[in-house]
């Protein structure tokens, strides 16, 4: 736990002023007025909440990309990479710590959101579910961190894998029903939205923002969380191969 704290705060030293952190900041509330704008004109103040919960998850989803890709390529680009992976210390746990701290950073896209809805629209939304709301956004912290976590490997064994990395925003974006419910989308793809842990946040943070009783919040946070271990365990799993692959050739220079 040490180690995964000290990696986290390293990485939110290195994370200030970066270029994703900017443009996180930057597009969240533009993304807002944008939804916001629609749903005014079609006469649907009623889905305010969908304009400050996407830019939310959209904003965690793309952090958590970035980071899986950028980590490796960074210290691969400064000649650090081989130095990381012989040091003691578990590259694993590193990652993940440091997927974690440029993850959590898309929280503040939440505040965003919401300021821009009550600032531009006038629409303060309320929060008749507090604590949802807050246990929602720390376990899709870590769901987005885990589920990332699978794409690091390829980056040991590539050069540059961004294009993966670029192909995996959007699709996800519609998957996970981030603006529009998983319950719109076709049948045949609704079982694939609901093993994308995006699926289960979008919807308890929308429920979390209604006044009416949220229903199996508990539950609902345990599959979020279980998802996220899951595609951790994963993540892991790869890495440890693509190391004692790289380890075993000789070829961690050359990937």
């Amino acid at each position: 736990m040490r180690l995964f704290v000290t990696a986290a705060r390293f990485q939110l030293r290195h994370l200030a002023g970066s270029p994703a952190a900017v443009q996180v900041c930057v597009t969240a509330p533009l993304l807002t007025v944008v939804f916001l704008s629609i749903s005014d004109y079609a006469g649907r103040t009623d889905l305010s909440p969908y304009a400050v919960v996407a830019p939310t998850l959209m904003s965690l989803w793309l952090l958590a990309l970035h980071a899986a890709g950028e980590l490796i390529t960074e210290e691969r680009d400064l000649g650090t990479l081989e130095g990381l992976i012989a040091a003691p210390a578990r590259l694993g746990t590193v990652v993940m710590g440091r997927m974690c701290a440029v993850t959590a950073i898309g929280v503040v896209s939440f505040a965003e959101s919401w300021l821009a809805a009550g600032l531009v629209f006038g629409r303060w939304l309320a929060f008749p579910h507090p604590l949802v709301v807050v246990a929602c956004l720390l376990a899709t912290v870590w769901a987005a961190a885990g589920t990332a976590s699978i794409l690091s490997p390829l980056f040991v064994l590539m050069p540059s894998a961004r294009v993966i990395q670029n192909t995996l925003s959007y699709p996800f974006y519609l998957l996970g029903g981030v603006l529009v419910p998983v319950t719109f989308l076709p049948g045949w793809v609704q079982p694939v939205s609901r093993a994308v842990f995006l699926s289960w946040s979008a919807d308890l943070l929308r429920d979390g923002l209604d006044p009416a009783p949220v229903t199996d919040a508990v539950a609902r946070l345990a599959v979020i969380l279980a998802l996220g271990s899951a595609g951790c365990a994963i993540g892991l799993m790869l890495l440890r191969r693509v190391l004692n692959r790289v380890r075993r050739l000789g070829t961690l220079a050359q990937a």
